[in-house]
């Protein structure tokens, strides 16, 4: 039997509306709600334009009615119908059920509107009532926007990933801040500051965002640093400010610097996370402004104290880089740690210590550091050692002395910092790893070699001076040569160990301390007028430069021959 295609189709529409039938019969409750879902899908899709564009209208209404009972409890309060004291409360009991109610709506926009209608509620009120109808003390009202911070934090970490507090947040921070200069009071807002920040630092440990945290930090360093420089001024520049004790003006900055501290602590070492270059700033501007105030409000017995806080910091930094932080993937938290524990351990020790006490302190620790180095082969105990030996170069007056030794007028001995620090500096010399990887390590190398070769040529030219004083009278032209003779001896011994144990820094400098007694020939032999006594300095100078070349080349092939003599020792003999 033919059948055209026509008639086939028709037949199969009509099977399928026989079996939808029967299925209808059969299921009726789910046929209805698909039906239903279909409907309700084609409502939305074609009413979408329109909720998207109007949805936001009934939000700014409602925002607008809470503005609206506020500006009404501010009349009454200004009328005088009621006692201003409850009127007062009862705004601030409305701003925190704003608040509340703004935290239980699902949809993210009416959720930071209404945040935010709740901050602009609080902030009239709580000026107002605090500079205008003086109903509320600043330590009150302070209180009042502390646990308005609070209570948003607080409600953020409740919604989860779901935030929405942080334009009240923001709001309620400057509102803090600008109280705080506005009443003269400024320790209370500084405190309720400090507490936000406190709770924030708390939701970041929990892994939240925290959208208004770097407004909190700024604020509260501006806060900090605005209480500091108004009471380090003269007596009657702040005559409507109140009395406040020491101990007062130094606890903001401290309590700035350990929320920070511990902050970043908990971040980098419990947590492994990298340390932002946001959070380097900030640590270090709150250090600074602790050692501002205690310099401003404690000169006296503030300095040692904080010198021995530096140096537990010190220590505590220098841990955790050694322990934590060092074979860790991410460099920059190690490399700042690192940084920290050096920079406090240099600070602690020339606040806490006699200078002369410090420059012993600090040379002692660079040649631990060195020795650590080689022993770890760490980068970071090189840079340790040298900014340790720099730092106590300079407190020791090596620069000073080296001046009178090869230019001045000669020291007659040397002191126990100067014998101490040039001892450490040639101890580092002979324990830095001989093998530099890169052009930092290099760098170190050279710092630290400059420095030992410094010390050793002002003690060898003043143990010259010294010796030939007890012998003969010195002049000027007898000075100006022993120096000359110091100096070649000096370029002519680096030179040849440099090359002899593969130290490349030392030869450097040998080339260096070339130029330096051509410059002292120009400038002090030829300028005393005993030719004589020239003509020597000129003959010693010519006999170092070419004697410097050939020492070189000659302990350079005495470390390839020695190299060449170890790696023989190493293969193994086979007998034929």
């Amino acid at each position: 039997m033919n059948r055209s295609p026509g008639e086939l189709e028709l037949l199969s529409e009509r099977v399928d509306d026989l079996e939808r039938r029967v299925l209808a019969l059969e299921h009726p409750a789910e046929i209805k709600a698909a039906q239903v879902d279909e409907h309700e899908q084609e409502v939305l899709i074609a009413s979408g334009s329109a909720l998207e564009t109007f949805s936001i209208f009934p939000i700014i209404g409602r925002s607008m009615l809470g503005v609206a009972g506020a500006y009404l409890l501010r009349a009454v309060a200004e009328s005088g119908v009621l006692p201003r004291l409850p009127v007062s409360v009862f705004a601030v009991a409305y701003a925190f059920a704003w608040l509340v109610w703004s935290s239980r709506i699902s949809s993210s926009l009416p959720r930071v509107m209404y945040a935010g209608t709740a901050a602009l509620i609080l902030t009239p009120m709580l000026w107002e009532s605090t500079l205008t109808f003086h109903v509320f003390t600043p330590v009150v009202t302070a209180g009042v926007l502390a646990a308005f911070l609070t209570l948003a934090t607080v409600l953020d970490l409740r919604n989860g990933k779901a935030r929405g507090m942080w334009i009240a947040q923001g709001i309620a921070v400057l509102t803090t801040a600008a109280l705080g200069f506005r009443t003269h009071e400024v320790l209370p807002f500084v405190t309720a500051i400090l507490l936000a920040l406190c709770v924030t630092e708390f939701a970041r440990s929990r892994e939240y965002q925290e959208p208004v945290w770097p407004l909190i930090v700024v604020a509260a360093d501006i806060s900090v640093w605005g209480l500091i420089f108004i009471y380090s001024g003269a007596q009657d520049t702040r005559v409507a400010y109140p009395l406040l004790s020491t101990a007062a003006l130094i606890a903001p900055a401290s309590i700035l610097f350990a929320i920070n501290g511990a902050a970043i602590s908990a971040w980098v070492v419990r947590r492994k996370r990298g340390i932002t270059i946001f959070e380097v700033i900030q640590v270090t501007i709150a250090f600074a402004l602790v050692v501002t105030a205690v310099f401003y409000f404690a000169p006296e017995h503030g300095a040692m104290i904080l010198g021995i806080v530096s140096l537990v910091l010190s220590g505590g930094t220098y841990a955790c880089a050694s322990l934590y932080l060092r074979a860790g993937e991410e460099r920059r938290s190690f490399r700042v740690f690192a940084v920290w524990s050096a920079a406090l351990l240099v600070a602690g020790s020339l606040w806490a210590l006699p200078l002369q006490v410090a420059a012993i302190l600090l040379a002692v620790a660079a040649g631990l550091a060195t020795y650590l180095s080689r022993r770890f082969e760490s980068s970071m105990h090189e840079f340790h050692a040298v900014v340790f030996l720099t730092g106590a170069s300079v407190v020791a007056d090596l620069p000073r002395y080296l001046y009178g030794c090869l230019a001045g007028t000669p020291p007659r001995s040397p002191g126990a910092a100067i014998l101490i620090v040039s001892l450490c500096a040639m101890a580092a010399l002979f324990l830095a790893r001989s093998e530099a990887e890169n052009a930092w390590q290099r760098f170190l190398h050279l710092v630290m070699t400059f420095i030992a070769i410094c010390a050793v040529t002002a003690l060898l030219a003043q143990a010259v001076l010294s010796g030939t004083r007890a012998l003969m009278a010195l002049d000027a032209h007898h000075v100006a040569f022993l120096r000359t003779l110091s100096v070649c001896v000096v370029a002519l011994a680096i030179g040849f160990v440099g090359s002899r144990w593969g130290r490349r820094e030392l030869t450097h400098l040998a080339y260096a301390a070339l130029a330096l007694l051509a410059v002292k020939l120009l400038f002090e032999d030829l300028r005393r007028g005993q030719l004589g006594w020239a003509a020597a300095s000129i003959a010693l100078f010519a006999v170092t430069l070419m004697g410097v070349p050939r020492l070189v080349r000659l302990g350079a092939q005495r470390h390839a021959k020695a190299e060449l003599k170890a790696e023989c020792g190493q293969v193994p003999h086979v007998p034929v």
